[in-house]
């Protein structure tokens, strides 16, 4: 397989590992209506970042590390199941504030947020490894290859969240400082709902 054909199935892989819908992505749509794009394209890049780690692991096939996360996913899936139903409960109470409201907040925490909540779902490596497969890329690679196709699924996964937040934060302006207050409601459900189903399936690991 040629380098282009790697890039272009990496880019693919990046954006279907992204694409489905999940707690993440609730976040990075609430905080671009709410805070504007900037803090839903940061949020995505914590995301990007996380699951672009586990794509490399996949990529490299560092069966160590998989192994690992395999053996830890009941505590992984716990923490990050109580997290987020920490972070959703959060949402369900805060009081919405507009963008202009939040331009003096610091991004650190909205990537790392979106970095940590991505981070504690160890079976996103086994996703990778049925994606590559999917798109022919279980194949013997070199080195260099392997490294481009870690690039591509990063490129592919901040296409995902960039288009996220620029269409979320098209809709800031339509909502009222009620809509707003529901926004938060909802969301903090959903991610709560995804905390709730994480920890039970950390029973199940």
């Amino acid at each position: 397989m040629n380098d282009v054909a790697v890039v272009f199935r990496g880019v693919a892989a990046g954006l279907i590992i992204s694409a489905p819908v999940g707690p993440v992505n609730v976040m990075c749509i609430s905080r671009a209506i709410e805070k504007g794009r900037k803090a839903g394209v940061i949020s995505g890049l914590g995301a990007a970042a996380a699951d672009t780690i586990y794509g490399a692991i996949a990529g490299f096939s560092i069966q160590l590390i998989i192994g690992f996360l395999l053996r830890e996913q009941f505590w992984i899936r716990l923490i990050g199941g109580a997290l987020l139903v920490a972070i959703g409960i959060r949402y369900f109470f805060r009081k919405p504030r507009r963008c202009e409201e939040n331009v003096e907040e610091s991004s650190h925490s909205d990537f790392v947020s979106a970095f940590l909540l991505n981070l504690t779902n160890p079976t996103t490596v086994l996703s990778f490894l049925a994606v590559l497969t999917a798109l022919g890329l279980h194949q013997h690679r070199t080195v260099g290859q392997s490294g481009l196709l870690v690039a591509a699924i990063f490129a592919g996964a901040m296409l995902w969240w960039i288009s996220l937040a620029f269409v979320s934060s098209r809709f800031a302006r339509r909502l009222t400082d009620r809509g707003l207050v529901w926004m938060n409601r909802v969301a903090g459900i959903a991610i709560g709902s995804f905390g709730l189903v994480t920890a039970a399936l950390s029973r199940a690991a």
